[in-house]
């Protein structure tokens, strides 16, 4: 009996039925990964679709065939999210490993020569670097002034006064606007000609002001941007912590006079600890990828290169997509990497409290 349950198994693997999708994912990859390996670009992009396409088609039968509604009322989701986002990634991923430049036809297996190429090659390695530590003073400072204002303005919404709506409204607008209408409003306010910072500080000094003639200017009104743009968003989670604090708990802090610093320290900062830190891991992630305001207001000059702008300029304008893709999976293992510290380090902090 035994014997005969732990073969059921390997037997129900190789039966050849509609409903198989152990077979169907065995086979998908085996043919996927040959015809890769064999077959031209061309040829082997739909066949890896149809193998995709008979795994999703023996999923979705064995679903029905067993009465797993609920799977197949999530198929659709599930297809638009392979397809949208699981299948690019994957595919760029297999580009990394090869010799391919969009604007020719050729393709050729290099292995892990573009990584390679990308973190030892002198030039292009210089390059990255450079870019890459300004992304790490970019997240800095922008995440630093996101949680500051954000934070202030939290406190200040949580407190009921005149016109609280209204204002609330006007101070989530920037969140709501694209970051190219924020970017072109930016690259107009900061213009030396007609710009209103450059009139305003003129009328002051007496002479022209450039903000972004040199790299320390150019940061700040890269920075400044970005948070008047993100604020509202941590703003808005630090807020949502800071309504759902019992209001007993400040009458008895009150009655017991505590501190306004006991108060905050003890009441409200357990309450928004974990949003403050959610907000935090969310804009970081986001600041790595920065690239939108920097082409808008700079274009990476002053020493504003981004390592995304970095990427798009290699992939897109130099046609160079395999070296793109591998700087690409570069910057995502270094972000999985910072991810997982945040994580850990919550993790134990909450453990210990």
């Amino acid at each position: 009996m035994t014997a005969t349950a732990t073969q059921q198994p390997a037997s129900d693997l190789f039966t050849i039925s509609l409903g198989n999708w152990k077979l169907a994912i065995l086979s998908g990859l085996v043919v996927s990964v040959v015809a890769g390996a064999v077959l031209p670009a061309s040829a082997s992009f739909w066949i890896v679709g149809a193998m995709a396409a008979m795994i999703a088609a023996a999923f979705a039968f064995n679903a029905y065939r067993r009465k797993y509604y609920g799977g197949l009322l999530v198929a659709p989701a599930i297809a638009v999210l392979f397809v949208m986002n699981i299948f690019p990634l994957l595919w760029s991923l297999g580009l990394s490993f090869f010799a391919y430049q969009s604007n020719q036809q050729s393709i050729r297996f290099v292995g892990l020569n573009n990584y390679i190429k990308a973190l030892t090659n002198d030039i292009a390695a210089a390059d990255n670097w450079d870019a890459l530590i300004n992304t790490a003073m970019f997240v800095v400072f922008t995440v630093s002034a996101q949680m500051i204002v954000g934070f202030l303005l939290a406190l200040l919404f949580a407190k009921q006064f005149p016109l609280r709506k209204y204002l609330l409204i006007l101070v989530l607008t920037p969140m709501m606007l694209s970051v190219v209408a924020s970017g072109v409003f930016f690259t107009y306010y900061f213009d030396p000609t007609f710009g209103i910072l450059s009139y305003v500080m003129g009328n002051i000094t007496g002479e022209q002001f450039i903000l972004m003639d040199n790299k320390v200017g150019a940061v700040a009104g890269i920075v400044f941007a970005d948070a008047w743009m993100w604020s509202p968003f941590v703003m808005l989670l630090v807020l949502a912590g800071l309504v759902s604090v019992p209001k007993f708990l400040y009458e008895a802090a009150a009655i017991d006079r505590v501190s306004g610093w006991r108060r905050f320290w003890t009441i409200t900062f357990p309450y928004i600890r974990g949003l403050l830190m959610l907000a935090l891991l969310f804009r970081t992630i986001e600041a790595f990828k920065l690239a939108d305001l920097v082409i808008l207001l700079t274009k990476g000059g002053n020493d504003t290169m981004t390592i995304s702008y970095h990427l798009i300029r290699i992939a897109n304008e130099q046609n160079k997509t395999s070296e793109g893709a591998a700087i690409s999976y570069v910057m995502l293992f270094m972000v999985i990497v910072l991810t997982n510290l945040y994580l850990y380090l919550a993790n134990r902090r909450s453990q210990g409290t």
